[in-house]
């Protein structure tokens, strides 16, 4: 077949990377799971843009849906178990996906940015405490735990910090993720008497403190604030 060039390059361009990982990166807005026989993958419903081989999906049980699709993801929208053998490919409004693998760690993530896990890996739902709840980052997280790959989607391209080397502070509306074990705690920069940055990430910030990293994105347009201005 003759090579049809595209801008930016030709067709080698747009072909997923060499690599074996379980999720893997095809361009910054796909996320390419490897599907074998025994390596189910939940992905968020509506995720799917392609595939290839022989893969079928079915939803999760009602009680795994509500625990997880519709309490920790403030969209409603449930996840998906996926199964056969073959490639899925992942997507989500254009978003950047960052592919994670947790080696007997812990997870905890706003529902809205979780894309994809491994069926292996343990779910629950936490609820957002204290100055989290404040800062208003939403009621619920999904916490994903043990050894295994999570996929989650970003407005943007991410950064992950570590926070072992300093407290970190993250704008709420920024905070995609953190491992948990973090010390968190809520912190006002808002002088007394200003109007500078009120009602902004400017005014409060999440800090984190310890031994793990924060996943944020380069942008504060959430669901939740685009949906305010209207």
């Amino acid at each position: 077949m003759q090579a049809q060039f595209l801008a930016g390059g030709g067709l080698g361009t747009h072909r997923p990377a060499d690599t074996a990982a379980r999720m893997s990166n095809h361009g910054k807005a796909i996320c390419r799971v490897a599907v074998t026989a025994q390596t189910d993958v939940y992905a968020k419903a509506g995720a799917m843009v392609a595939y290839d081989g022989f893969l079928q999906y079915e939803a999760v049980s009602q009680t795994f849906r509500r625990a997880l699709g519709e309490w920790a993801s403030g969209e409603r929208s449930p996840l998906l178990r996926w199964s056969g053998d073959g490639a899925l490919y992942l997507a989500d409004m254009g978003a950047d996906v960052l592919n994670l693998h947790l080696d007997n760690e812990k997870l905890s993530i706003n529902g809205s940015h979780l894309l994809a896990l491994d069926a292996t890996l343990e779910c629950a739902v936490e609820k957002v405490k204290g100055v989290a709840m404040m800062a208003g980052t939403g009621l619920y997280n999904v916490q994903v735990s043990g050894t295994g790959w999570v996929s989650v989607t970003s407005r943007g391209v991410p950064v992950v910090l570590n926070c072992a080397e300093a407290e970190t502070y993250v704008d709420p509306d920024a905070l995609v993720a953190w491992t948990t074990g973090l010390e968190v705690r809520a912190r006002r920069s808002m002088k007394l008497g200003s109007l500078v940055g009120r009602g902004s990430g400017e005014a409060m910030q999440l800090g984190f403190k310890g031994t793990g990293f924060v996943v944020v994105q380069p942008s504060e347009d959430t669901a939740d604030r685009l949906k305010i201005r209207g």
